[in-house]
């Protein structure tokens, strides 16, 4: 039982030494993530519209 005190204690002490993002770190980043999803989304609508429309013409 005093191991998972000692983990509990230390986790916590841890968890101290952590700089949280901020909201506008946050923002940004929210930001890149749909933008790049968004992008590799359209990407691969394209490589599938492609290949649909050859697979399409050879049959």
């Amino acid at each position: 039982m005093r191991k998972i005190i000692q983990f509990f204690k230390e986790s916590y002490a841890e968890l101290k030494k952590v700089v949280w993002p901020g909201r506008d770190d946050v923002v940004s980043s929210v930001k890149v993530v749909i933008i790049s999803t968004i992008i590799v989304a359209a990407i691969l609508g394209v490589i599938d519209l492609v290949l649909f429309r050859g697979i399409t013409a050879l049959f």
